[in-house]
């Protein structure tokens, strides 16, 4: 390995690496790559009580950096948190290879035999700040989709990413599958990430992780195709005709269960018939959880709220935090997530189906919720095993990017010496 004071010349290695790897797990056979999960996530068990040391180097640092309480509780690692990680390594490891699947095939006139085909992306950068998790998230969707994937984690989860890194490693050489296909960047240096994003002969596409300075960061500085994490500015409706019991589940979940990750909700839009009477239930259910509501001037008589400035609308809080306002209607619920939303998750409150309708034909965001709790708004709730990020723009994928998202196509044309007229 290059030296780890020259940038440049430790990322081109590390991406020549990455493209040679690449080029063999593009045909590696689903048997094999199935073994290094597995084994990968054997080897996270055994070493468990090592990570868990790793992690607390890592805690120490985010202390000492003045993290939140919020970060600080993306960052830890238990027992339990190795568990999802080992289970998500495992479902992924079961669920069907991607690379290969004919997605749509068709006969020509000419008499050509046509076939639309999943194949890998090649290499792919993640950036990603404070979750350890992303790192065996990642290089298992990556891996299972045929791809090299070269992972710079945040300097606050360094010792933890190490740590799961060599357990993904070890996975790798168990299966005789080249160890540089999932590698971690052994630095800090942020000087790493802008090398990344200018790799245009070794890296396929980037994709970031994490708060909105360093997404915007990467979306400005990219000359390789991006798919955008932005962040999490969650709302949820409560219409006219909501359910009360749902609602405080669903709020009080969506809101408090874990605080710190892009599912939570943060600004809750209240239809003015219900303010006085649902509304102010929830409300004060928050607060009597510890949540801070910063309320519009239509809710600041509840006790215990906060009045909310303009800056609150659009705010991704990452804490016990949610800002509340009363809107007229569905309409200008919807007019308000248009204009403060980042396209990411959205979720209505109802018994109307008409409305529910309306709500998730109309807004455009990756994911829309109707009747169920943000916090559900992750790869792996949706069956993917676990997810590389959830991407909010347009192209090629979105919403929870899994496996299969982490694929391109070609096509395979046969004839039987057929020509062109």
């Amino acid at each position: 390995m290059k030296d780890l004071e020259d940038i440049p010349a430790l990322m081109a290695e590390i991406g020549k690496r990455a493209k040679a790897a690449a080029a063999t797990l593009g045909f590696a056979t689903a048997e094999r790559k199935h073994a290094a999960l597995i084994a990968a996530a054997e080897h996270v068990w055994d070493h468990r009580a090592a990570i868990l040391e790793a992690n607390e180097k890592d805690l120490a640092f985010g202390r000492d950096k003045g993290l939140s309480g919020a970060m600080m509780d993306r960052l830890a690692l238990d027992e339990d948190r190795l568990r999802g990680i080992i289970d998500g390594l495992r479902s992924v490891a079961e669920q069907t290879d991607p690379v290969g699947e004919v997605i749509a095939e068709w006969d020509q006139p000419s008499g050509l035999h046509i076939q639309r085909v999943r194949t890998p992306l090649g290499v792919v950068g993640v950036v990603y700040e404070s979750r350890p998790n992303v790192t065996a998230d990642a290089g298992a969707l990556c891996l299972k989709a045929g791809n090299a994937v070269i992972l710079r984690g945040g300097s606050e989860s360094f010792h933890s990413s190490t740590a799961l890194h060599a357990c993904l490693v070890q996975g790798l050489k168990d299966a005789g599958l080249p160890e540089e296909a999932i590698q971690l960047v052994p630095t800090r240096d942020r000087a790493a990430v802008s090398e990344m994003l200018t790799m245009t002969d070794t890296i396929d596409v980037i994709v970031p992780r994490g708060g909105k300075g360093l997404v915007g960061l990467v979306q400005r500085e990219a000359r390789v195709p991006v798919f955008a994490h932005l962040e999490g500015i969650v709302h949820i409706y409560i219409d006219a005709a909501a359910d009360p019991e749902k609602v405080l589940k669903v709020v009080l979940n969506a809101k408090t269960r874990r605080t710190g990750i892009c599912g939570s909700a943060e600004c809750l839009l209240i239809h003015q018939d219900v303010a006085q009477t649902i509304g102010r239930d929830v409300i004060k259910a928050l607060i009597d959880t510890g949540v801070e509501v910063r309320a519009d001037r239509a809710l600041s008589g509840i006790e215990g709220t906060v009045p909310a400035s303009e800056d609150d609308w659009g705010r991704e809080f990452l804490d016990m935090i949610i800002a509340a306002r009363v809107v007229p209607d569905l309409d200008a619920a919807m007019a308000h997530i248009r204009t403060h939303g980042s396209n990411h998750t959205d979720c209505i409150l109802t018994e109307d189906r008409g409305a529910a309708r309306r709500f998730m034909t109309e807004l455009d965001s990756a994911i829309l919720m109707h009747n169920a709790s943000t916090q559900f708004a992750d790869g792996g709730e949706f069956g993917m095993g676990a997810e590389i990020g959830i991407a909010t723009g347009k192209m090629h994928a979105r919403g929870p990017v899994g496996a299969t998202q982490l694929t391109s196509f070609k096509y395979l044309v046969t004839g039987e010496g057929t020509i062109r007229a």
